[in-house]
C-alpha cells in the first residue's frame, strides 16, 4: 500500500490502466470469437476491436453501480456506440477477472524470473571467486569445522537455481483462464467459446472451474514468490550476521555519504539486508491470506476479492524489489578473507576435534574414550590460550598412539577442504564465467 519498494515494471504492470487494458484485451478477444461462431455480428465484432475506456468515467460510473466490472463495460460500451450491446456478451465477470489477472501474472513471473537470472549470476560469481576461501563454519552460532566462503556462496547459488524453478513452475500453472460462464457450467456459450479465446491468449482453459478459476492455482503462485522472498532473507540474515563488529568477515555495500547513524558516526548497519528481512515477512503473511482464499463458499464468494486487490500485486512488487536490492548487495559486498582466516585461527584450531578423535579410533583407542580425550584437550585450549596440535603433541597418550604422519594428517586444513570441488561438480559451478 506504499510506492517506497516500487519497481518501474511492476508498478507498469500493476496500475489501474494496466488492469482495464487487460480486461479490454479479453473482451476483445471474446468478441472476435464470438463473431466467428455466428455469436455476435462482425460488424459489432469489428467495433468492439476499436473500443476504448476512460478511467475517470469507469470511477464515476462505479460510484453509482457499485461493481467494478460493469463501470468497466459502461465506459466500454460507450465507446463503440450501437455495438455496445455485444460487449461483455454472454460473459460473467471473473471470465474476464481472471482470465486477465492470469495473463499479468505471467507476466510479473517474467519480471521476477529475470531479475532472479541476475541474482544468480551474482551468487555462482561469488562462489567461483571465493572456493578457495576458507572461513570458519558455523553451528549454533559456535565455530564448528572450516568450510570455505565460496562454498557458502554455492548453497545460496543452488537455492537461487531451486527457487527459478519454482517459480517458473508457479508461472506455468497460472496459465489457465476461463471463459466459463457464472458457475463453470457454460450455460450460455459452449466450451468451444473458451477453448478458442484461451488459444489466442496463449493460455489454457481451466479443466474444471467454478465461477472463479480455483484459488489453490494462486495459492501456489504466492507460496513460490513467498519461498523465494525466504531465500533471498536467508541470504540477508547471513550477511547480518557475518558483518557483526565481532565477527567483521562480510559487510554491506557502503556508498560515498551514506550515513549508518543519525547519533553515531561510526555505523555502518546492514540496512539493506534488514530491509529484505522485513519485506520477506511481508510476503510470508501474504502467502497466508492466499491460502485463505482457496476456501471459498459453494461456486464463489467475494472473500478472495479485496485482499487479492492487494497481496497479488504486492507479492511480486516485493519480490521483485528485494531480489533487485540482493543482487546489488552482492554485486558489491565486502568480503575480508584476512579476518575469516584471523577468526578461524582464533579457537587454537579446536576445529580439528573430529579430525585428531578418528585418528586416535583408528589407531585403536576405544571411540568414547578418544572422544573424552579430545574434549578435554579442546576445552584446556579456550581456558590456557594453547593450540589443540600444542597440546596433542604434549600428550603422551596421544603421541603413543599417533606418529608424525598421523598427526599431520589430523591437522592439515586442506585435507578438511579436500572435497569442496565435489559439491561444485555435483551442482553443475564450474564455469569460470556463470551465465543468466
Amino acid at each position: 500500500m506504499t510506492t517506497r519498494y516500487d519497481t518501474p515494471e511492476m508498478a507498469a504492470l500493476w496500475n489501474e490502466e494496466a488492469k482495464f487494458r487487460s480486461w479490454l484485451l479479453v473482451e476483445k478477444t471474446v468478441a472476435t470469437v464470438e463473431a466467428e461462431l455466428g455469436i455476435i455480428p462482425k460488424l459489432a465484432a469489428r467495433a468492439i476491436q476499436h473500443a476504448s475506456f476512460k478511467l475517470k468515467e469507469i470511477d464515476e460510473f462505479e460510484k453509482v453501480t457499485n461493481h467494478d466490472v460493469i463501470a468497466f463495460t459502461r465506459s466500454v460500451a460507450k465507446s463503440v456506440g450501437a455495438a455496445g450491446k455485444y460487449v461483455h456478451y454472454g460473459l460473467t465477470s471473473y471470465d474476464v477477472v481472471d482470465t486477465a489477472l492470469s495473463l499479468r501474472c505471467i507476466s510479473a513471473f517474467d519480471i521476477v524470473l529475470a531479475a532472479m537470472g541476475d541474482l544468480r549470476v551474482e551468487t555462482a560469481r561469488l562462489a567461483l571467486e571465493h572456493k578457495r576461501t576458507p572461513m570458519m563454519g558455523r553451528t549454533h552460532g559456535v565455530h564448528a569445522e572450516p568450510i570455505t566462503f565460496g562454498l557458502k556462496c554455492l548453497s545460496w547459488f543452488e537455492e537461487t537455481n531451486r527457487n527459478i524453478r519454482r517459480l517458473a513452475a508457479a508461472a506455468d500453472e497460472m496459465r489457465h483462464g476461463k471463459i466459463s460462464g457464472v458457475v463453470g457450467g457454460y450455460t450460455q456459450m459452449g466450451p468451444e467459446v473458451e477453448a478458442k479465446v484461451l488459444k489466442r491468449l496463449n493460455l489454457r482453459p481451466e479443466p474444471v472451474s467454478t465461477q472463479v478459476i480455483p484459488r489453490d492455482r494462486h495459492a501456489a503462485m504466492l507460496d513460490a514468490l513467498a519461498l523465494t522472498a525466504t531465500g533471498l532473507e536467508r541470504i540477508a540474515t547471513e550477511i547480518r550476521n557475518l558483518q557483526r563488529t565481532e565477527i567483521g568477515e562480510v559487510g554491506e555495500p557502503f556508498a560515498k555519504g551514506q550515513r549508518g547513524s543519525s547519533a553515531m558516526p561510526h555505523k555502518k548497519n546492514p540496512i539493506t539486508c534488514e530491509r529484505i528481512t522485513s519485506l520477506a515477512r511481508l510476503v510470508r503473511a501474504y502467502a497466508q491470506v492466499a491460502l485463505d482464499n482457496v476456501c471459498l463458499w459453494h461456486e464463489r464468494d467475494l472473500s478472495n476479492s479485496a485482499n487479492e486487490r492487494v497481496i497479488i500485486p504486492e507479492a511480486f512488487t516485493l519480490t521483485h524489489y528485494m531480489i533487485r536490492k540482493m543482487t546489488g548487495v552482492l554485486s558489491d559486498l565486502v568480503v575480508r578473507p584476512d579476518r575469516m582466516l584471523a577468526n578461524l585461527e582464533s579457537s587454537g584450531q579446536t576445529f580439528f576435534s573430529q579430525a585428531v578423535m578418528l585418528e586416535l579410533v583408528h589407531a585403536g583407542m576405544d571411540k568414547d574414550q578418544a572422544y573424552k580425550l579430545v574434549q578435554e584437550l579442546a576445552f584446556s585450549c579456550q581456558t590456557q590460550g594453547s593450540s589443540l596440535p600444542e597440546l596433542c603433541e604434549a600428550n603422551p597418550e596421544i603421541s603413543k598412539l599417533l606418529d608424525r604422519r598421523a598427526m599431520g594428517r589430523a591437522f592439515d586444513l586442506k585435507r578438511l577442504l579436500r572435497n569442496v570441488d565435489a559439491v561444485y561438480r555435483r551442482v553443475g559451478l564450474t564455469a569460470r564465467k556463470p551465465k543468466n
